[in-house]
């Protein structure tokens, strides 16, 4: 048997002793909480009694509805992001949430429900896409009025904005000159057309009547087009992360201990990732917070990860 797999045997065996121990002990364990549901209208109702599975009973599960809770609170609503959870003190610049525990356990709880891990996303010699069972994510959360609100992780999220879209445009027209408060570029040598930022009706309309030429006006209109804000709509999978062993102690580490639990941009070391490319340089960060949707910081969201059932081969 590898060592991961010894690794993660020992956790689920670790897990279910808990979870045998827990319903005697867990005198804090949330007893209620938002009722499942497609839509995102606000909910409340009795839940079947949560498990906790670590010390600081921020993780549970569910072992009627075969999924895992955590307990994180909101610590950036505004920017680029490479995470949607990070581990608590590692990546609260660049993660909407933040959990207070270990990855391994979240690990170990997906395996006790029934979900199979897959493969980290890979780069060498090309980029492939991290695999495993797709994970559904559900966020709950109280408002100042103790007003249950819910809704799917994903409309947390949209593309990012806050970047330079650029389309090919082999020649300026003769005579352009673009205001000085124009979100307007062009590179001459690599013959692109550049806008910062989302371009909006009106700053189309002024950037249209810079010239008539056709092939200006539709690089005008290439920009609009894929500068437009759209949601999330890639899959989040259970990758699984990877274990490395020191050498000079033999001890096994989990890598996604180093904050990557649950990840908007691809990495290696990522318990559950996005099914699609995205980059965790600057410039190939796929997703931004949508600020609009995201409660104030501090809030505490519960969040649900519900594995999704495996279709079986037709025979």
């Amino acid at each position: 048997m590898s060592q991961h797999a010894v690794v993660i045997f020992i956790g689920i065996s670790l897990l279910w002793c808990e979870l045998g121990n827990a319903q005697t002990e867990s005198s804090d364990t949330p007893k209620s909480a938002p009722e499942s549901s497609a839509t995102d209208s606000s909910q409340s109702g009795n839940k079947p009694e949560l498990i906790p599975i670590n010390p600081q009973k921020t993780a549970f599960i569910d072992r009627v509805d075969k999924k895992v809770i955590l307990e994180t609170t909101v610590v950036f609503r505004n920017g680029l992001l490479e995470m949607l959870v990070c581990l608590k003190q590692t990546k609260e610049h660049e993660s909407i949430l933040a959990f207070d525990g270990k990855a391994r356990d979240i690990h170990a709880a997906l395996l006790a429900v029934g979900a199979q891990a897959g493969k980290p996303v890979s780069w060498d010699p090309e980029f492939r896409p991290p695999t495993g069972q797709k994970i559904e994510i559900s966020l709950m959360w109280q408002d100042d009025t103790q007003k249950w609100h819910r809704s799917n992780a994903e409309k947390w999220l949209r593309s990012a904005t806050r970047k330079y879209f650029i389309t090919h445009l082999k020649q300026l027209p003769a005579g352009v000159i673009f205001p000085d408060e124009s979100d307007l570029r062009y590179d001459e040598k690599h013959q692109e057309l550049l806008w910062f930022g989302v371009m909006d009706a009106e700053e189309k309309k002024q950037a249209l009547a810079l010239s008539s030429e056709k092939t200006f006006q539709t690089a005008v209109g290439k920009l609009f087009q894929i500068s437009q804000i759209k949601p999330m709509t890639a899959d989040w999978v259970f990758a699984g992360s990877a274990f490395y062993v020191d050498e000079g102690t033999g001890e096994s580490h989990y890598l996604a201990e180093d904050g990557n639990l649950i990840c908007v941009a691809n990495f290696s070391s990522a318990t559950i990732d996005v099914r699609e490319k995205s980059s965790a340089d600057a410039a190939g960060l796929a997703y931004e917070a949508w600020e609009e949707r995201i409660p104030p910081l501090g809030t505490k969201v519960r969040v649900e990860l519900k594995p999704v059932p495996l279709k079986r081969p037709k025979k």
